[in-house]
């Protein structure tokens, strides 16, 4: 059974239907890239998975269990795409706030925390407030929070948002060190570089219908930004019949 089984779900906001029957599945251990358009229902599905929001039907099985218990939280890592960061404090000490749920303070948290820093490559801005963190630093630092526990199943909306190119790198290089570690990542984006990169299989949402399910990437016959355009445009010609 997949770490993660969407089925038919279906969601309404504000009298607009904005998922139709949304379908797909992530296998452990591989990195999932949800590709997608702005607008398209990415982070409205992944909303849907993390229970913030609650669609009207279909079913998720997250970690082999249906929904979400308090045990299954404990074995989840999340970065939205607009992280809430806690700007009086530096990146130690809100690593330290976050890694408080997971571990118990002392010696063990500060050296994970410190690991961290230097992991996404923030070692020498550690003691420096968040408020002067530039926006590609707040997202390391947001991903620094998403793996403090350790998850097993990793989510992350727009990673890449806001960083240089060696910023990316730095990720990219992290989340496949991750998934060869044993975690299983699943993350939204449209900047299909990096997807191309890395990822081992890809959804592609459009119009908040799936249009294409579970490809994987090292079988596609062409660049994978020609086969996203592609594939979007002829989904687009559909609806307008």
């Amino acid at each position: 059974m997949p770490i993660l089984d969407v089925k038919n779900i279906t969601k309404t906001l504000a009298k607009k239907q904005v998922l139709h029957d949304v379908s797909f599945s992530v296998e452990a251990g591989e990195i999932y890239g949800f590709l997608g358009p702005n607008g398209a229902g990415k982070t409205t599905t992944m909303k849907s998975i993390l229970g913030l929001i609650v669609p009207e039907s279909g079913s998720i099985h997250i970690l082999w269990s249906e929904g979400l218990s308090i045990e299954s939280k404990k074995r989840i890592g999340f970065m939205p795409e607009n992280t809430y960061l806690y700007k009086h404090l530096t990146g130690r000490e809100f690593l330290h706030f976050n890694g408080s749920f997971f571990y118990n303070k002392g010696k063990d948290l500060d050296d994970k925390v410190e690991a961290l820093l230097q992991r996404v490559g923030l070692g020498e801005a550690w003691d420096a407030y968040l408020k002067s963190y530039s926006k590609g630093m707040l997202q390391r630092v947001g991903l620094a929070q998403s793996i403090i526990n350790n998850p097993e199943l990793l989510f992350l909306d727009e990673p890449m948002s806001g960083l240089d190119p060696i910023g990316r790198k730095m990720v990219k290089d992290l989340l496949v060190e991750l998934r060869d570690a044993g975690t299983t990542i699943f993350f939204n984006t449209h900047i299909l570089a990096d997807v191309e990169s890395i990822c081992d299989r890809v959804s592609i949402i459009n119009k908040w219908y799936i249009i294409i399910e579970g490809q994987k990437v090292s079988e596609l016959k062409w660049k994978l930004e020609d086969f996203f355009i592609e594939k979007v445009i002829e989904h687009n010609e559909v609806l307008k019949k």
